[in-house]
Protein backbone atom coordinates (compact mmCIF):
# COMPACT_ATOMS: atom_id res chain seq x y z
CA UNK A 1 0.00 0.00 0.00
CA UNK A 2 2.86 2.37 0.85
CA UNK A 3 4.47 1.75 -2.56
CA UNK A 4 1.15 2.49 -4.27
CA UNK A 5 0.74 5.81 -2.44
CA UNK A 6 4.32 6.83 -3.23
CA UNK A 7 3.81 5.91 -6.89
CA UNK A 8 0.65 8.03 -7.06
CA UNK A 9 2.36 11.06 -5.50
CA UNK A 10 5.52 10.75 -7.61
CA UNK A 11 3.47 10.35 -10.78
CA UNK A 12 1.54 13.53 -10.07
CA UNK A 13 4.76 15.52 -9.62
CA UNK A 14 6.27 14.12 -12.82
CA UNK A 15 3.12 14.95 -14.77
CA UNK A 16 3.02 18.50 -13.42
CA UNK A 17 6.61 19.08 -14.54
CA UNK A 18 6.07 17.75 -18.05
CA UNK A 19 2.77 19.54 -18.52
CA UNK A 20 3.97 22.89 -17.20
CA UNK A 21 7.56 23.01 -18.45
CA UNK A 22 7.72 20.57 -21.38
CA UNK A 23 10.53 18.76 -19.57
CA UNK A 24 12.01 17.93 -16.20
CA UNK A 25 9.54 15.16 -15.37
CA UNK A 26 11.81 12.29 -16.32
CA UNK A 27 14.66 13.76 -14.28
CA UNK A 28 12.37 13.41 -11.27
CA UNK A 29 10.91 10.03 -12.29
CA UNK A 30 14.17 8.06 -12.22
CA UNK A 31 15.26 8.99 -8.66
CA UNK A 32 11.68 8.51 -7.45
CA UNK A 33 11.65 5.00 -8.88
CA UNK A 34 15.05 4.19 -7.37
CA UNK A 35 14.82 5.71 -3.90
CA UNK A 36 11.10 5.66 -3.18
CA UNK A 37 10.00 2.51 -5.01
CA UNK A 38 13.12 0.32 -4.89
CA UNK A 39 13.91 -0.03 -8.59
CA UNK A 40 17.47 -0.66 -9.76
CA UNK A 41 18.96 2.17 -11.89
CA UNK A 42 18.61 0.08 -15.06
CA UNK A 43 14.98 -0.84 -14.32
CA UNK A 44 14.24 2.74 -13.31
CA UNK A 45 15.49 4.18 -16.61
CA UNK A 46 13.36 1.69 -18.55
CA UNK A 47 10.28 2.38 -16.42
CA UNK A 48 10.90 6.12 -16.73
CA UNK A 49 10.81 5.86 -20.52
CA UNK A 50 7.41 4.15 -20.36
CA UNK A 51 6.04 6.73 -17.94
CA UNK A 52 7.44 9.67 -19.88
CA UNK A 53 6.16 8.36 -23.21
CA UNK A 54 2.58 8.00 -21.93
CA UNK A 55 2.65 11.34 -20.11
CA UNK A 56 4.29 13.24 -22.97
CA UNK A 57 1.67 11.99 -25.41
CA UNK A 58 -1.06 13.33 -23.15
CA UNK A 59 0.66 16.69 -22.69
CA UNK A 60 1.43 16.85 -26.42
CA UNK A 61 -2.26 16.46 -27.21
CA UNK A 62 -3.13 19.31 -24.83
CA UNK A 63 -0.53 21.64 -26.35
CA UNK A 64 -1.47 20.66 -29.90
CA UNK A 65 -5.09 21.60 -29.25
CA UNK A 66 -3.81 25.03 -28.25
CA UNK A 67 -1.80 25.31 -31.49
CA UNK A 68 1.53 25.27 -29.64
CA UNK A 69 3.29 22.48 -31.54
CA UNK A 70 5.52 23.09 -34.59
CA UNK A 71 5.12 19.69 -36.21
CA UNK A 72 7.51 20.01 -39.14
CA UNK A 73 10.39 21.52 -37.18
CA UNK A 74 9.78 19.21 -34.23
CA UNK A 75 9.77 16.10 -36.42
CA UNK A 76 13.07 17.09 -38.02
CA UNK A 77 14.60 17.78 -34.61
CA UNK A 78 13.35 14.46 -33.22
CA UNK A 79 14.44 12.45 -36.28
CA UNK A 80 18.08 13.27 -35.59
CA UNK A 81 17.79 11.71 -32.14
CA UNK A 82 16.02 8.44 -32.96
CA UNK A 83 19.07 6.33 -33.89
CA UNK A 84 21.25 7.70 -31.05
CA UNK A 85 18.39 7.01 -28.61
CA UNK A 86 18.06 3.42 -29.80
CA UNK A 87 21.82 2.78 -29.69
CA UNK A 88 22.25 4.34 -26.25
CA UNK A 89 19.25 2.42 -24.93
CA UNK A 90 20.83 -0.87 -26.00
CA UNK A 91 24.12 0.10 -24.34
CA UNK A 92 22.56 1.28 -21.09
CA UNK A 93 21.45 -2.19 -19.97
CA UNK A 94 25.10 -3.30 -19.88
CA UNK A 95 26.47 -0.35 -17.89
CA UNK A 96 27.35 -0.57 -14.17
CA UNK A 97 24.64 0.69 -11.85
CA UNK A 98 26.94 3.20 -10.12
CA UNK A 99 27.96 4.73 -13.46
CA UNK A 100 24.33 5.23 -14.43
CA UNK A 101 23.58 6.85 -11.06
CA UNK A 102 26.50 9.29 -11.26
CA UNK A 103 25.73 10.14 -14.89
CA UNK A 104 22.10 10.76 -14.06
CA UNK A 105 23.02 13.02 -11.14
CA UNK A 106 25.26 15.05 -13.44
CA UNK A 107 22.40 15.46 -15.92
CA UNK A 108 20.10 16.54 -13.09
CA UNK A 109 22.58 19.29 -12.18
CA UNK A 110 22.75 20.37 -15.81
CA UNK A 111 18.95 20.44 -15.98
CA UNK A 112 18.79 22.62 -12.86
CA UNK A 113 21.33 25.05 -14.29
CA UNK A 114 19.36 25.27 -17.53
CA UNK A 115 16.17 25.99 -15.61
CA UNK A 116 17.80 28.66 -13.47
CA UNK A 117 19.32 30.42 -16.46
CA UNK A 118 16.74 32.68 -18.13
CA UNK A 119 16.01 31.95 -21.79
CA UNK A 120 15.91 34.97 -24.08
CA UNK A 121 12.48 35.05 -25.70
CA UNK A 122 12.54 38.70 -26.63
CA UNK A 123 13.24 38.00 -30.26
CA UNK A 124 11.37 34.84 -31.24
CA UNK A 125 11.84 33.58 -34.76
CA UNK A 126 9.70 31.74 -37.22
CA UNK A 127 10.70 28.27 -36.04
CA UNK A 128 12.46 27.45 -39.31
CA UNK A 129 14.88 24.54 -38.96
CA UNK A 130 18.61 25.15 -39.21
CA UNK A 131 19.63 21.64 -40.32
CA UNK A 132 23.13 21.44 -38.84
CA UNK A 133 22.31 22.83 -35.41
CA UNK A 134 19.00 20.98 -35.22
CA UNK A 135 20.65 17.66 -36.12
CA UNK A 136 23.43 18.07 -33.57
CA UNK A 137 21.09 19.09 -30.79
CA UNK A 138 18.59 16.36 -31.66
CA UNK A 139 21.28 13.67 -31.67
CA UNK A 140 22.56 14.76 -28.27
CA UNK A 141 19.10 14.70 -26.76
CA UNK A 142 18.43 11.27 -28.25
CA UNK A 143 21.60 9.90 -26.67
CA UNK A 144 20.59 11.20 -23.23
CA UNK A 145 17.12 9.72 -23.61
CA UNK A 146 18.40 6.28 -24.51
CA UNK A 147 21.18 6.15 -21.93
CA UNK A 148 19.52 7.63 -18.86
CA UNK A 149 15.80 7.33 -19.51
CA UNK A 150 15.28 11.10 -19.61
CA UNK A 151 13.15 12.72 -22.27
CA UNK A 152 15.51 15.65 -22.68
CA UNK A 153 12.82 18.31 -22.57
CA UNK A 154 14.82 20.36 -20.07
CA UNK A 155 17.45 20.74 -22.81
CA UNK A 156 15.08 20.76 -25.77
CA UNK A 157 13.09 23.80 -24.63
CA UNK A 158 16.03 26.25 -24.36
CA UNK A 159 17.55 24.79 -27.54
CA UNK A 160 14.35 25.30 -29.51
CA UNK A 161 14.19 28.88 -28.28
CA UNK A 162 17.82 29.90 -28.72
CA UNK A 163 18.85 27.80 -31.74
CA UNK A 164 15.65 27.56 -33.75
CA UNK A 165 14.05 30.81 -32.62
CA UNK A 166 10.81 29.41 -31.15
CA UNK A 167 8.70 31.44 -28.78
CA UNK A 168 8.46 29.78 -25.34
CA UNK A 169 4.94 28.37 -25.73
CA UNK A 170 5.81 26.66 -29.02
CA UNK A 171 9.11 25.38 -27.60
CA UNK A 172 7.34 23.71 -24.66
CA UNK A 173 4.73 22.09 -26.91
CA UNK A 174 7.21 20.98 -29.58
CA UNK A 175 9.62 19.57 -26.98
CA UNK A 176 6.92 17.07 -26.04
CA UNK A 177 6.94 15.75 -29.61
CA UNK A 178 10.72 15.31 -29.38
CA UNK A 179 10.46 13.60 -25.99
CA UNK A 180 7.85 11.14 -27.25
CA UNK A 181 9.82 10.18 -30.37
CA UNK A 182 13.10 9.69 -28.50
CA UNK A 183 11.48 7.71 -25.69
CA UNK A 184 9.75 5.35 -28.13
CA UNK A 185 13.02 4.77 -30.02
CA UNK A 186 14.85 3.89 -26.82
CA UNK A 187 12.04 1.65 -25.59
CA UNK A 188 12.24 -0.36 -28.82
CA UNK A 189 15.63 -1.68 -27.66
CA UNK A 190 14.46 -2.44 -24.12
CA UNK A 191 11.41 -4.62 -24.71
CA UNK A 192 12.94 -7.51 -22.76
CA UNK A 193 13.68 -5.35 -19.74
CA UNK A 194 10.20 -3.85 -19.78
CA UNK A 195 8.58 -7.26 -19.41
CA UNK A 196 10.11 -7.79 -15.96
CA UNK A 197 9.03 -4.46 -14.46
CA UNK A 198 6.60 -4.12 -11.55
CA UNK A 199 3.50 -2.98 -13.43
CA UNK A 200 1.45 -2.81 -10.23
CA UNK A 201 3.57 0.24 -9.37
CA UNK A 202 4.17 1.64 -12.85
CA UNK A 203 0.48 1.60 -13.79
CA UNK A 204 -0.67 3.95 -11.01
CA UNK A 205 2.45 6.07 -11.55
CA UNK A 206 1.45 6.57 -15.20
CA UNK A 207 -2.18 7.27 -14.28
CA UNK A 208 -1.44 10.17 -11.94
CA UNK A 209 1.32 11.44 -14.23
CA UNK A 210 -1.19 11.76 -17.06
CA UNK A 211 -3.64 13.61 -14.82
CA UNK A 212 -0.80 15.78 -13.56
CA UNK A 213 0.17 16.70 -17.12
CA UNK A 214 -3.26 18.26 -17.69
CA UNK A 215 -2.98 20.16 -14.42
CA UNK A 216 0.53 21.25 -15.38
CA UNK A 217 -0.74 22.71 -18.64
CA UNK A 218 -3.29 24.76 -16.69
CA UNK A 219 -0.67 25.73 -14.10
CA UNK A 220 1.60 27.08 -16.81
CA UNK A 221 -1.12 29.52 -17.80
CA UNK A 222 -1.45 30.85 -14.24
CA UNK A 223 2.09 30.80 -12.81
CA UNK A 224 5.05 32.48 -14.47
CA UNK A 225 7.48 30.17 -16.26
CA UNK A 226 10.58 31.49 -14.43
CA UNK A 227 8.99 30.85 -11.05
CA UNK A 228 8.07 27.28 -11.97
CA UNK A 229 11.58 26.69 -13.30
CA UNK A 230 13.20 27.93 -10.09
CA UNK A 231 11.07 25.58 -8.00
CA UNK A 232 11.91 22.53 -10.09
CA UNK A 233 15.59 23.54 -10.29
CA UNK A 234 15.84 23.57 -6.50
CA UNK A 235 14.27 20.10 -6.34
CA UNK A 236 16.66 18.78 -9.01
CA UNK A 237 19.75 20.10 -7.21
CA UNK A 238 18.63 18.36 -4.01
CA UNK A 239 18.00 15.12 -5.90
CA UNK A 240 21.39 15.29 -7.64
CA UNK A 241 23.23 15.86 -4.35
CA UNK A 242 21.48 12.88 -2.76
CA UNK A 243 22.23 10.59 -5.71
CA UNK A 244 25.90 11.56 -5.85
CA UNK A 245 26.28 10.97 -2.13
CA UNK A 246 24.61 7.59 -2.45
CA UNK A 247 26.80 6.56 -5.40
CA UNK A 248 30.15 7.39 -3.79
CA UNK A 249 29.39 6.07 -0.30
Amino acid sequence: MTALILALIAGAVVGLALGALGGGGSVLAVPALIYLLGFTPTAATTASLIIVTATSLTALYAHARAGQVRWKAGAAFAAAGILPAAAAGAAAVHMPQAVLTIAFAAVAVLAAIKMLRPVDTARPGSGDVRPGKAAGSGAGLGTLTGLLGVGGGFLAVPTLVTVLGFEMEAAVGTSLLVITANSLASLATRSGAAASLDWAVIGPFIGTAILGAWDGKRMAAKVSGPRLQRIFAAVLLAVAAFMLADAVM
